[in-house]
């Protein structure tokens, strides 16, 4: 009688040393980095960084024992940090969070952040951007979009719980000594993501992706780029980088498609998102004012007057109506 053998359709990567350079550019890899520089503390220096996991979700381990600073992005994933030791600060200069160990937070998504750290040891979950948001898109109802985490809003202790035992029971797959089947694992996927979910505040950015009629290849991947990110500081030049042109190539693939320039197009996206949530709001909790600066319209007259000629009324006429 044969045994069969399940293949072992895990990602893994692991890497070790006391070298700080390899360390700093190991992680500046690992996290899109950019001027990542670090100095040695009391400890004997030394990392590690260990990821195991498949195209949805991975689970990944640091350690790091020094001061260390940067900018650093999440790239296409959604990620959950928290630590058994040592501490430090994300978004520093913005929407500053500080963690420690029994703290757990979201990094920013779909933009870079600032980060100092010293002496950590950091468990961290990834999703990958498009599943997380199909998952949230089930769970919420509607289309598929980005999704804002708030990540400086502490979880409520039940629900930190409940995502630290989902956690636990998702290491078990993940990580065990035995191959998981692929139904296992998207099933085991499925689960944490919705445990995520449920764990930290967050908003799903769901408007109907309305892609221009002649819109094929790198255009229809900048538009969808653009209604995924429009509620980060994105500019045209991102956009061009993301979809592999050069700014010029990018206007010029734009007006020969669609009729229009890219700058025109994000900023329409951005203000049909004002009117949302203008529409959503109520006029004693918020203000045109405070809505327009979060998307990026810091001249109020210049923006109104904008909104008017898109809309046909006012925005402070769309959030009394």
């Amino acid at each position: 009688m044969t045994t069969e053998t399940r293949a072992d359709t895990r990602m893994r990567y692991e890497a070790a040393g006391t070298d700080l350079g390899a360390a700093l550019q190991l992680f500046s890899d690992a996290y899109d980095g950019a001027h990542f520089a670090a100095r040695h503390t009391s400890r004997t220096f030394g990392y590690r960084f260990k990821a195991v996991g498949d195209a949805s979700m991975s689970f990944r381990s640091t350690h790091f024992d020094a001061q260390a600073t940067g900018e650093a992005s999440s790239g296409d994933d959604y990620a959950v940090m928290w630590t058994t030791d040592g501490g430090g600060t994300v978004d520093v200069g913005r929407d500053e969070a500080s963690f420690a160990p029994g703290h757990a937070l979201v990094f920013p998504a779909g933009r870079p952040f600032v980060f100092e750290v010293e002496d950590v040891r950091q468990n961290l979950v990834h999703f990958d951007r498009r599943f997380l948001e199909g998952i949230a898109a089930e769970e919420h109802g509607g289309s598929a979009g980005a999704i804002v985490f708030d990540h400086t809003a502490r979880p409520g202790t039940d629900d930190l719980r409940l995502w630290n035992a989902q956690v636990r029971r998702a290491a078990q797959v993940v990580l065990g000594a035995t191959a998981p089947s692929p139904l296992v694992m998207a099933e085991t996927a499925r689960e944490t993501a919705l445990a995520m979910l449920r764990t930290f505040p967050h908003e799903q950015l769901a408007p109907e992706v309305t892609v221009p009629q002649g819109a094929t290849s790198r255009v229809r991947e900048a538009i969808e780029y653009m209604h995924a990110y429009a509620h980060t500081p994105i500019t045209t030049t991102d956009v061009a980088e993301h979809v592999g042109l050069s700014v010029r190539g990018l206007q010029q693939a734009f007006q020969r498609q669609v009729g229009t320039a890219p700058n025109a197009m994000l900023r329409g996206i951005r203000m049909d998102r004002v009117r949302e949530e203008l529409r959503r709001g109520a006029p004693a909790e918020l203000t045109v004012a405070a809505v327009a600066v979060r998307w990026g319209f810091a001249h109020l007259g210049r923006f109104s007057a904008a909104y008017a000629k898109r809309f046909g009324e006012y925005p402070r006429d769309t959030l009394h109506a």
